[in-house]
């Protein structure tokens, strides 16, 4: 990637985009597909752009903190706060969908072993309410990860 690219990438819109849009739209018939494709790019630079701003403001569930610690230990070194806050942002969603992925398992789970649970609930009193709780088990987290490539189990002679 090209200084310039990372210049835009790391700062708002640069004035010479909008100088790319015109030429674009000003041209012949026979560059049509091209000037598609720089108006596109123009409208993915400008979103980004748009999101990097917003990241300004975000403050992540993942402490910057924690975030730093871990992108020294792997060797990556960036002043910006937005590209590690999008890092944080990143990996929270990574782990929101394995935590999604690992309750829709146990609902599985759950849903399936339901009519042998309820067949033995001996009493159910009348002020309760007949809800069960969702627990989430080893087996359904390990279930979800490796929907994600990510062995969990325990070697077979763990100690």
């Amino acid at each position: 990637m090209s200084n310039q690219q990372a210049s835009n990438f790391a700062y708002p819109i640069p004035s010479d985009l909008t100088q790319q849009q015109a030429a674009a739209s000003s041209s012949s018939n026979t560059a049509q597909p091209q000037s598609r494709q720089a108006a596109e790019d123009a409208r993915k630079d400008r979103t980004l752009a748009e999101f990097l701003l917003m990241l300004d403001e975000y403050e992540p569930l993942i402490p910057n903190e924690v975030t730093d610690y871990y992108l020294q230990r792997v060797g990556f070194e960036c002043e910006d706060v937005r590209l590690k806050r999008l890092l944080s942002l990143a990996a929270q969603k990574f782990a929101s969908d394995i935590a999604a992925d690992a309750y829709q398992h146990a609902r599985i789970r759950t849903n399936a072993a339901g009519g042998r649970a309820r067949a033995n609930q001996a009493f159910i009193t009348p002020g309760s309410k007949d809800r069960t709780r969702t627990t989430l088990t080893m087996e359904d987290l390990s279930a979800a990860l490796a929907e994600y490539g990510i062995n969990s189990r325990k070697p077979d002679y763990y100690l």
